[in-house]
């Protein structure tokens, strides 16, 4: 730093103050800065200025699974956020979604330094009454149910089925049917659980039989052709657009027109889903703020010392939500994006609207 502020004729302090990009630096002198780094070949040290400062700018981020676009999407909108914020991001896959893995994850981030943690926890642990996080690990979790004990970030995956079972029932389908997520997984559980009660709620009271996925377009095909011999299925709403890229497959192969004999909404609303055909009516997920609210919360916790009780004492020890720290789900609002794949059943199809749809 000294060789820098020599060659650029400035002080120390100011060199510092670039290095940190700090405000309060003429713009001239910055480039002069900047200028003298490069031809040095100066890097400011990372590790040094960790110690100095106690923190590392560094986030660790827990994932139970990279196959699924969901936890994709939602670990780049999170490592877009940190970038913004000036931080880097640790990734640390976990096979097994135990509370040994869990404790040996965050034991793991603890070696690799990182200032708080990110859980993208999408499917159910094993042992999920016994997890704790560590004390003093600041943490937001993203695709929860865990809003009572830490603070999740989540899409409304209850409103956004309901928009999509609504808006078929809305077109003058009798029913609904449903190709949901596998078992072990909170977003599926929670689509599936407000499909039924929207049936419920407009007086269908014998809902068809859930039909379940793994999320792959495959397995949308594989169930696909099941669904598709049921003369009177009108409409499906899919979990995922993925698992309804293959169920449209599967109709087509079956002689069971899309949207004329059978509508299809599905839920995610990926890029290609206006290229399907036809292209399909789908559930919005807004992936990029729930990567922005999980870095915010998670970076708010930190500057705000949420590890510690309303009165300066500690906490429970057990890194569970404490009374005065923040804590709860704040959910994420969806949107229906209405495209091609649905329309009124075959036999309505001139009809006039249903009392549902006035």
């Amino acid at each position: 730093m000294g060789d820098v502020a020599r060659l650029a004729g400035v002080s120390s302090q100011t060199v510092s103050r670039v290095s940190n990009g700090f405000a309060g630096v003429n713009a001239d002198t910055r480039q002069q800065v900047l200028a003298a780094m490069r031809e040095l070949g100066y890097r400011p040290n990372s590790a040094a200025r960790a110690l100095r400062r106690g923190e590392f700018r560094t986030l660790g981020v827990i994932t139970f699974s990279l196959s699924t676009l969901g936890n994709i999407r939602t670990l780049d909108a999170i490592a877009t956020s940190a970038a913004r914020e000036g931080y880097a991001v640790t990734l640390l896959p976990v096979a097994v979604p135990t509370q040994d893995e869990v404790n040996g994850a965050f034991s793991r981030l603890g070696e690799l330094a990182v200032d708080a943690v990110i859980v993208i926890m999408e499917v159910h642990l094993l042992d999920a009454a016994t997890v704790s996080v560590p004390p003093g690990v600041q943490v937001v979790v993203a695709d929860s149910d865990a809003g009572d004990r830490y603070t999740v970030v989540d899409t409304d995956q209850a409103g956004g089925a309901r928009d999509a079972v609504r808006h078929l029932l809305d077109l003058g389908h009798g029913t609904v049917w449903h190709l949901g997520g596998p078992e072990d997984s909170f977003a599926a559980q929670r689509r599936a659980n407000a499909w039924r009660a929207t049936l419920a709620e407009a007086g269908v009271l014998d809902a068809p039989p859930l039909v379940r996925g793994d999320w792959s377009a495959e397995s949308g095909y594989r169930a696909g052709l099941r669904i598709a011999e049921e003369a009177d299925c009108t409409a499906v709403f899919v979990a995922n657009d993925q698992m309804a890229l293959g169920l449209l497959r599967a109709l087509n192969e079956r002689g069971r027109r899309v949207p004329e004999d059978v509508s299809v909404v599905g839920f995610d609303d990926i890029p290609e889903a206006a290229s399907f055909l036809p292209p399909l009516t789908t559930v919005h997920q807004d992936f990029a703020e729930v990567g922005r609210l999980c870095v915010e919360g998670v970076l708010r916790k930190m500057r705000e010392g949420a590890g510690e009780g309303p009165e300066g004492g500690q906490g429970n020890g057990r890194g569970e939500a404490r009374e005065g720290e923040e804590h709860g789900t704040t959910l994420v609002p969806t949107r229906l994006v209405r495209r091609r794949s649905t329309a009124p059943p075959p036999a309505q199809s001139t009809a006039p609207p249903s009392a549902s749809a006035r």
